[in-house]
């Protein structure tokens, strides 16, 4: 015999889990993702696992190349402002620079959203903005993962995280041996902190501002400077890599400018940075001055406005900016590598 509780009768949606609004953000978004598929995509959204065809044309020696990241406390950033668009596009970019600086091209991605309480609304955007990036990339969205779980993030909080496959030619791998003493450092800048320090940024300058503020010198209000999307170097590095030979590159994030492009070089090799070789964002300064932070923790945890940094040979470096500035970018000399001191 069945118990009888005299309580009322418990449900999922009694526990804070709606699977209606679940479902609901599936059906909008899988037009969208399916309009990222490439033909190698042999599955559908929904299925269990992600089907996607292994043979890579033109490859010989074809490597999979792997990432996966999210966009730390920018999230704040975006549920203060009520805009959750760009977000999503924030992390897809962010996951291909990590393995286009391993000498990769992008494949397929998937996402993970974690939230106490779904809105259809509020994911639904999250989405679009992965959808963006993911076009723009040429890189399918294959699947994801929505969970609701009530108690864990607070209202109008969630989490983001992303996983992205790529491939790359045995031969064209970039893993730091190709870089030699004297090899020039190109930076590609920023469009501001892109994914990283805004637990510090925002410790800062929201003592000060609300982000609806307009500051005169960042021309914007701090919540626009703040969500400026981060942005993806996979065009300019794809043309640049037809005609030059990169040695190494470097995608700028937690850490800042001397750990990340560190991490490009083979051992017994160093770097000089010349500080003052181009000009920062404005939100740079005005982090600093407001918040009085000292000039190395500055360059310990922002990239400084310097997105990616590409290692060449000497005799590249006019080539390289001349093809650069063509594409539209506006490249600088970051400084150079030299071999290690005993």
């Amino acid at each position: 015999m069945p118990l009888r509780h005299r309580s009322s009768q418990q449900t999922y949606g009694a526990a804070g889990v709606d699977l209606k609004a679940a479902t609901e953000i599936v059906r909008r978004i899988s037009r969208s993702a399916r309009s990222t598929f490439s033909r190698d995509v042999l599955s559908d959204i929904g299925s269990f696992g992600a089907f996607y065809d292994a043979r890579f044309d033109g490859y010989k020696s074809p490597i999979l190349v792997s990432s996966i990241d999210g966009v730390g406390t920018k999230l704040k950033i975006a549920a203060m402002l009520r805009r959750h668009d760009t977000i999503g596009e924030d992390l897809v970019n962010h996951c291909v620079n990590d393995i286009l600086v391993c000498g990769a091209r992008p494949l397929f991605f998937l996402d993970y959203i974690g939230v106490g309480k779904l809105s259809p609304t509020v994911t639904s955007a999250i989405l679009r903005g992965i959808v963006k990036g993911c076009k723009e990339n040429n890189c399918s969205l294959v699947g994801g993962e929505t969970a609701e779980m009530p108690g864990l993030y607070r209202r109008g909080e969630y989490d983001l995280v992303g996983a992205i496959i790529g491939v790359a030619e045995r031969r064209s791998l970039l893993d730091g041996w190709k870089v030699r003493a004297r090899d020039v450092l190109l930076g590609l800048p920023s469009t501001g902190l892109h994914t990283n320090g805004y637990s510090l940024a925002r410790q800062v300058l929201l003592r000060k501002y609300r982000v609806n503020d307009f500051v005169e010198e960042l021309g914007t209000t701090i919540g626009s400077a703040l969500l400026a999307t981060h942005r993806s170097y996979l065009k300019p590095v794809t043309a640049l890599s037809k005609s030059i030979d990169i040695h190494g590159m470097a995608h700028i994030t937690g850490g800042g400018l001397v750990e990340n492009t560190t991490r490009a070089l083979r051992p017994g090799l160093s770097l000089r940075i010349d500080w003052d070789g181009w000009k920062r964002p404005a939100i740079f300064n005005l982090i600093q001055k407001v918040g009085n932070v000292l000039e190395r923790e500055m360059r310990r945890v922002f990239n400084l406005g310097v997105g990616l940094v590409i290692i060449l040979g000497r005799n590249d470096l006019s080539k390289a900016i001349a093809l650069l500035r063509r594409l539209g970018e506006q490249p600088f000399i970051v400084g150079h590598v030299e071999k290690k001191s005993e």
